[in-house]
């Protein structure tokens, strides 16, 4: 079976365009986003232990899905894409 999807490499007719900035990995904020699988908050956690070797950690927080079989809330998403610069995301098991 071949699926294919028409609108792959689309933009929507109506997407706004984004200026893009670099992110700075020593300062910016971060979100570390949990998909709620076992195991993943803990890599989580040893990534930004490993982070706070080299940088402060007070702009790094957790956040994490409801369920795993579910996708991100729109309002996680958007939260997200507003108070962070970059986001770390687990895929526990």
């Amino acid at each position: 079976m071949r699926i294919y999807n028409p609108s792959f490499g689309m933009a929507p007719a109506s997407a706004a365009k984004v200026a893009l900035q670099p992110v700075n990995w020593m300062t910016d904020a971060i979100a570390l986003v949990s998909n709620s699988k076992p195991n993943a908050r803990e890599l989580l956690e040893g990534i930004r232990t490993r982070l706070g070797a080299h940088r402060p950690v007070d702009n790094i927080h957790f956040h994490a899905k409801n369920s795993a079989s579910q996708p991100a809330p729109k309002d996680l998403i958007a939260k997200i894409a507003t108070n962070y610069k970059a986001a770390i995301i687990a895929l526990g098991d």
